[in-house]
């Protein structure tokens, strides 16, 4: 597996790829990681980390193979470019050794899905890439400066990465039409959800809430995760201007977060606070009386907020400014976990943060439909089983392939064989 992201990292597409990856070496497969250095959402390397230019660690069974890249401070199309650049060259001088069954990538790095596409090329085994995001669409839509011109170099490259590849797989029905854009054939590409990847809360609300300092009878609205461009968090400041009596809280961390701080200077009812732990994250989800998900106007097609699978989990109601059209509300609609309102729009946000305030058992039994499509729909059982499926497939079609052509191997793995020692 190639992925820019990994553990320790905890939000984000890491847990995924960590969980994958663990999912198949458990199962009996020699199961390789190329991923860089741990800093995402703080975009700061890990302090355990700096330094280093290589590491090989075994985690879970896993051999994760770690190589050194820049890591900006803030983001601009030409410090993005260098990001993957520096990634691209590493990897590409320092593969991980031997030769795999298969080659899997997570993508939105654009130098993850390069390097794994050489890799599959150069061994001549399947390239399964799974689209998290769309970089060529992200580059246009967040607002990042320079993004026209990144999203037509970002789109080639993505191109590249999934023109060869035996299935691409996309987190979300919305991801099609921008992958068969980039010449997939429809034919080959495979929904597979992300999976909630976290624990249910298990600790008493108003406990929660008297630890954070929240005082019954003040609604709190709660965002968790990346703080980015493209998440257009401003309307959550303006929120917090426009209504005193509301407390906003920004958890997490992310390259526009001191923006954010400068922005909300002398506003006493919006708080920030850090990434919560692996052990409280959900707890303090659910001492929240509503989450929010802000994505700008402009995002459409690009992204699925993986915040959303850990939000259901929490029981709590979701208000989501974001596009109409676009994925994240088709995904809120879908759990009936939420309600939408106009992006970049922070009267209409407020009015449906009032609005469950002002009704608290119409909030809990909005928020109650989060767990059960969880339960339903995106439970890690189901959402590495799907992988399974995906990768099987992709090995069942290749294996076919090389038996029409007569060019098997003495010593190459069985087809489909995902236990018993393919390499991954």
């Amino acid at each position: 597996m190639v992925s820019t992201n990994y553990a320790p990292e905890l939000t984000g597409i890491g847990p995924y790829a960590t969980q994958l990856a663990e999912h198949w070496a458990a199962s009996g497969a020699r199961t390789e990681v190329l991923t860089g250095m741990p800093h995402y959402p703080a975009w700061r390397v890990d302090e355990r980390y700096r330094g280093a230019w290589r590491r090989l660690e075994s985690r879970e069974g896993v051999r994760v193979h770690r190589r050194r890249h820049y890591v900006p401070s803030s983001q601009t199309a030409l410090r993005r470019a260098a990001f993957e650049a520096s990634v691209l060259v590493h990897g590409v001088l320092a593969p991980p050794p031997g030769r795999p069954d298969a080659v899997i990538s997570q993508m939105p790095s654009l130098a993850g899905g390069v390097i794994a596409a050489r890799l599959a090329r150069r061994h001549r085994v399947p390239h399964i890439p799974v689209v998290q995001d769309l970089m060529g669409a992200a580059a246009a839509q967040s607002g990042i400066r320079g993004g026209g011109r990144a999203a037509v170099v970002a789109s080639k490259a993505e191109r590249y990465a999934l023109r060869g590849a035996a299935l691409v797989g996309v987190i979300h029905e919305s991801f099609v039409e921008g992958v068969t854009a980039l010449g997939v054939d429809p034919g080959r590409i495979r929904v597979v959800p992300n999976w909630t990847h976290v624990r249910r809360p298990s600790v008493d609300r108003a406990a929660t809430r008297a630890r954070l300092g929240w005082p019954e009878g003040t609604p709190v609205l709660l965002h968790s995760g990346n703080m980015g461009l493209k998440q257009g968090l401003d309307v959550l400041v303006d929120l917090a201007r426009l209504a005193p009596d509301v407390r906003v809280v920004l958890m997490g961390d992310g390259n526009q977060r001191d923006g954010l701080r400068a922005l909300a200077a002398g506003l006493p009812n919006l708080d920030f606070l850090p990434p919560a732990g692996a052990d409280d994250f959900t707890d303090v989800l659910a001492a929240a009386d509503v989450l929010a998900v802000t994505q700008r106007a402009s995002v459409l097609d690009m992204s699925v907020p993986s915040k959303l699978t850990s939000y259901f989990v929490s029981g709590r109601p979701v208000v989501a400014s974001v596009a109409d059209e676009g994925g994240t509300a088709d995904e809120v609609r879908r759990s009936g976990a939420g309600v939408l309102v106009a992006p970049e729009d922070p009267a209409a946000l407020l009015a449906a943060v009032r609005g469950l305030a002002a009704d608290p058992a119409a909030a809990d039994a909005l928020g109650a439909h989060g767990p059960g499509y969880v339960a339903q729909h995106l439970s890690r059982e189901a959402g590495l089983a799907r992988f399974d499926a995906l990768l099987t497939e992709a090995l069942g079609d290749a294996s076919a392939g090389t038996a029409r052509s007569g060019t098997a191997r003495a010593g190459d793995a069985p087809a489909g064989d995902t236990q018993g020692g393919a390499r991954r």
